[in-house]
């Protein structure tokens, strides 16, 4: 069965900004200014990472103050680490991993509350191991993928899904973190994580099937 890609194209590179370009903000003399705290750095540091950290905490959080809060917190941590920032990954990336954590501490932080059941958006096979429902074939074209409308839907199925599943689907479908970097975050098994993916792509899949059988003309 083929499966619908979500992970994002690509990720998205520093602006142009001549004094703050991608060049100079990896180098050591910008990284010596950010440990300095120089105020120039470290206004150009959040007005560049500030937008794609705060929409990948809404994306894991669904709470506009939430989210501002882990970038917040995002930032005293980023800047507390700066020392042992080495270079081993870019800049964006680490930033990255670190707002993905604060969001992730933020979501544990709230009450558990019972997670509702994703059985119902399972598969469905009878007692001779037949599917219940022939599962359908779509695969969107990228062009559908592109379009707005289409991109909404398919973030509020992603929504529907129950919480714990909905975390996994994000943490390595939208934010392309490994296997082993979203069971360390979410203190899980590698295991347990492939489970829950498979699971939540199944029914993300259910969730989508309607609409987009129709839309890929099906």
């Amino acid at each position: 069965m083929s499966t619908l890609d979500l992970r994002r194209r690509g990720r998205p590179t520093l602006s142009g900004n001549h004094a703050l370009s991608p060049r100079n903000r990896e180098d050591e003399p910008f990284l010596d200014a950010l440990r300095r705290r120089d105020p120039a750095a470290v206004e150009g540091l959040v007005s560049e990472h500030t937008p794609r950290m705060l929409a990948v905490a809404r994306r894991i959080l669904r709470n506009e103050a939430d989210a501002r809060d882990a970038v917040q917190d995002a930032y005293l941590c980023a800047f507390r680490s700066l020392a042992r920032f080495e270079g081993a990954s870019t800049l964006s990336t680490w930033l990255h991993r670190i707002v993905v954590n604060a969001a992730l501490m933020r979501l544990r932080s709230r009450r558990r509350r019972s997670e509702e059941s994703i059985e119902p958006l399972l598969p469905q096979f009878l007692e001779d191991g037949h599917h219940a429902s022939h599962p359908s074939e779509w695969m969107p074209s990228d062009a559908l993928l592109e379009q707005r409308e289409t991109r909404e839907f398919v973030r509020a199925a992603i929504d529907r899904l129950p919480e714990g599943y909905r975390t996994i689907l994000l943490l390595r479908d939208i934010e392309e973190l490994d296997t082993d970097e979203t069971a360390r975050a979410l203190e899980l098994t590698a295991a347990a994580v492939k489970v829950r993916l498979h699971r939540a792509r199944q029914a993300l899949r259910t969730l989508l099937d309607p609409v987009m059988r129709t839309r890929a003309g099906c």
